[in-house]
C-alpha cells in the first residue's frame, strides 16, 4: 500500500454539475431550471417544509400536551450517595463543594434509595417519606430548609 494509491470508494465522489455552459453540455440555455415558473428565477429560495401550497406536514399533525411554566426542577441526591461521603452534616452548599450536585436549581431533594449505617444530619428543601424514615432510623435528623413556621 502506498499513500499515492489511496482513492475514495467508487461512486463516493461526484463531479459538480456545471450549468449554463452552452448547448453542447446538455445544461445550456435554461440551466436545467425549465421555462419561467417560480423555481426558474435567480435568487429563488423556499421556506423549509414548503409543500407547493399543500398544508405542510408540521401543520397537519395534531399538537399534543403543554409545557408547565411553573414546573420546579430539583437537584436530587440519594441516601446511598450520602453514605459514601465523609462528614455527618450535609447542606446544599457542602454537596456542591463535594461535587455531588452541580446546581441547586429550585431546591435540593433527598430520596430514600440506599441504606444508612451511620447517624447524619441533612438539611434540604424536600425529602421523600422513605428518606426521612431511613435517616431517623439511623438516629439522624432531616431538617427542611425554608419551611413555613406556624
Amino acid at each position: 500500500m502506498n499513500l499515492s494509491d489511496l482513492r475514495p470508494p467508487a461512486g463516493q465522489k461526484h463531479v459538480k454539475k456545471r450549468v449554463g455552459r452552452g448547448m453542447g453540455s446538455g445544461h445550456g440555455k435554461t440551466s436545467a431550471r425549465g421555462h419561467k415558473g417560480q423555481h426558474a428565477g435567480t435568487g429563488f429560495s423556499q421556506k423549509r417544509g414548503f409543500e407547493g401550497g399543500q398544508m405542510p406536514l408540521h401543520r397537519r399533525l395534531p399538537k399534543r400536551g403543554f409545557t408547565n411554566i411553573f414546573k420546579k426542577e430539583y437537584a436530587i441526591v440519594n441516601l446511598k450517595q450520602l453514605e459514601t461521603l465523609e462528614g455527618d452534616t450535609f447542606t446544599p452548599e457542602s454537596l456542591i463543594e463535594s461535587g455531588v450536585i452541580k446546581k441547586v436549581y429550585d431546591g435540593l431533594k433527598i430520596l430514600g434509595n440506599g441504606q444508612l449505617s451511620r447517624k447524619i444530619t441533612v438539611r434540604a428543601h424536600l425529602f421523600s417519606k422513605s428518606a426521612i424514615e431511613k435517616i431517623q432510623q439511623a438516629g439522624g435528623a432531616a431538617e427542611v430548609i425554608g419551611a413555613q413556621q406556624a
